[in-house]
C-alpha cells in the first residue's frame, strides 16, 4: 500500500501559479505549537487543511556524522541531544547495539537498573507529552501537574547522575556510576504516589466533553495506513496492532518482566491518548518489578569486568602501574570492536529506536545511523489532516509526540 506525502514544493508551485484558490500558510518552524523547530507548509480552504507537507532540518545537529570523530564511549554524550525528552532511552540503545557488535556480557544488576530508569525514562517523557498536549487543548492545569511529576523523576536522575536530562549515565558495558544510598527509598516513594496521580489526570481529561470533542474521531489513522507509513509505538498501537519491542524482540530481561500492551481501536486522538496514559500506568508496573529485584540483589558490579571495555577499578589503579596504563589507554584511544556491522532496536517512549553501527576495526565508529521514530512518525500528518481545521492540526501535532531533536539528528 503506498500512500504519498507531497514535498513543500509541490503545495507551494499551484499557488504561486495562480491555479488554485486556496491558500499556502507556513505553521512554524518557531510557533509553540508544532513541539520544536517544524516548518509545516500547509495548503488551506478556509479553515479546511487541504494538503500539508512537513519540513524539517531546522534543528540538524549532524550528531551521527560528529560520532564518527569520537570513541564508542565519548560518543555516548551526543545520544543524550537526539531525543532530548528520553535521553537514557537513547543511551540504553546505543551502549546495548555497542555491546551486540563487540560480545560483552552485562551484569545483571547493571540489566535491572537500566530497565528501572529507562521505564521511568519512559513516563517522564510521557507526562511531557500529556502536559504540552493539553495546553494545546487549553488545559492548563494539567500541565502543571505533569511538570511537578516529571520535576521528581528528573530529581532521581540528578541523584544518580549528577545531571538532570543529559546523564550519560548507560555507558557501554553497563552504568557510569553505582547507585547512591538514597536511590532505593527515593524511587519506592515515586512509584507508590504515580499511580493515584496518573488517575488524577484522567479524572480531568477522559470524560472531559471538551476534551472529547477536539480528539474523538480527529486524525484517525486505521492499521493499514499505519503499517504503510511505518509508525510504530504508541501512534501504532493505538490502531489495535499490538507490536511492542520490548515483548517481541526482548533486550535486558524485558521477557523476565510481567506486563501488557496496551492497544486502541479507531487510531484517532484519544486512543493515542488513552494507549499512552495506560502505558504509563505499565511502566510502573515494570519499573516496581525491577525495583523489587534490585532490592533482593546482593551488592555487585555496575559494569562489566571485561577489561576490553571497562577500566580497572580504583583501588586498582592505586598500587598498579599496568592498570593506571591501561586506564589511560581506555579513555584515551577508546577499545576497538572488530570489523562488521550489527542493528539493534528498543522501544522507545515514540516507538521503534534502531541503532546501525559499521565497525572498521578502529576505535571510533566508520558509521552510526539511527531509526528514529519521530522522524517516520511524522509523515502520517499530511494523511491525518486532510479535511480537518486548522485547530485540529494543532492537536494531531501533539498526538503523534514528535521531538524535533531525534527528527533532524
Amino acid at each position: 500500500m503506498m500512500l504519498q506525502v507531497p514535498t513543500p514544493q509541490e503545495i507551494t508551485a499551484p499557488a504561486l501559479a495562480g491555479q488554485s484558490e486556496t491558500m499556502v500558510l507556513n505553521i512554524g518552524p518557531h510557533h509553540p505549537s508544532t513541539h520544536g523547530v517544524l516548518r509545516l507548509v500547509v495548503e488551506l480552504d478556509g479553515e479546511i487543511v487541504v494538503n500539508l507537507a512537513p519540513d524539517v532540518g531546522f534543528l540538524h545537529t549532524g550528531i551521527e556524522k560528529t560520532m564518527e570523530s569520537k570513541t564508542y564511549q565519548k560518543a555516548v554524550v551526543l545520544t543524550d541531544r537526539m531525543d532530548y525528552l528520553a535521553p537514557l532511552s537513547n543511551n540504553f540503545c546505543y551502549a546495548l547495539t555497542v555491546e551486540q557488535l563487540m560480545g560483552v556480557e552485562i551484569p545483571q544488576r547493571a540489566q535491572v537498573i537500566r530497565v528501572l530508569l529507562v521505564e521511568l525514562q519512559r513516563i517522564s517523557s510521557h507526562l511531557v507529552w500529556l502536559g504540552t498536549h493539553a495546553l494545546d487543548l487549553a488545559a492548563m492545569s494539567v500541565f502543571l501537574y505533569a511538570m511537578r511529576e516529571r520535576e521528581q523523576i528528573l530529581d532521581i536522575f540528578e541523584l544518580v547522575s549528577g545531571a538532570r536530562m543529559m546523564t550519560s549515565y548507560i555507558r557501554v558495558g553497563g552504568l557510569a556510576y553505582e547507585l547512591p544510598a538514597e536511590f532505593m527509598p527515593t524511587v519506592d516513594t515515586f512509584l507508590q504516589r504515580m499511580p493515584s496521580h496518573i488517575d488524577e489526570y484522567e479524572s480531568l481529561l477522559t470524560g472531559n466533553p471538551l476534551w472529547l470533542e477536539r480528539t474523538v474521531g480527529v486524525g484517525v489513522v486505521d492499521a493499514d495506513a499505519a503499517m504503510a507509513f511505518g509508525l510504530t509505538g504508541a501512534n501504532l498501537r493505538a490502531t489495535g496492532i499490538p507490536y511492542d519491542v520490548r515483548k517481541a524482540l526482548p533486550y535486558s530481561g524485558y521477557e523476565t518482566y510481567d506486563f501488557e500492551i496496551p492497544i486502541g481501536k479507531r487510531g484517532d486522538n484519544y486512543d493515542r491518548y488513552r494507549v499512552r496514559m495506560a502505558e504509563m500506568r505499565q511502566s510502573v508496573r515494570i519499573a516496581r518489578q525491577a525495583w523489587e529485584r534490585l532490592r533482593e540483589m546482593p551488592p555487585g558490579d555496575y559494569m562489566t569486568r571485561d577489561r576490553k571495555v571497562a577500566p580497572p577499578p580504583k583501588e586498582e589503579i592505586t598500587h598498579s602501574m599496568e592498570s593506571l596504563i591501561h586506564h589511560f589507554k581506555l579513555w584515551t584511544e577508546g577499545f576497538k570492536p572488530p570489523r562488521g556491522d550489527t542493528y539493534l532496536s528498543i522501544e522507545s517512549p515514540r516507538g521503534i529506536l534502531g541503532c546501525y553501527i559499521v565497525s572498521d576495526g578502529g576505535p571510533k565508529p566508520w558509521r552510526v545511523h539511527f531509526r528514529s521514530p519521530s522522524f517516520i512518525n511524522l509523515q502520517a500528518l499530511s494523511h491525518m489532516s486532510r479535511g480537518r481545521m486548522v485547530a485540529d492540526l494543532i492537536a494531531l501535532i501533539a498526538s503523534l509526540d514528535p521531538v524535533l531533536g531525534e527528527v533532524d539528528r
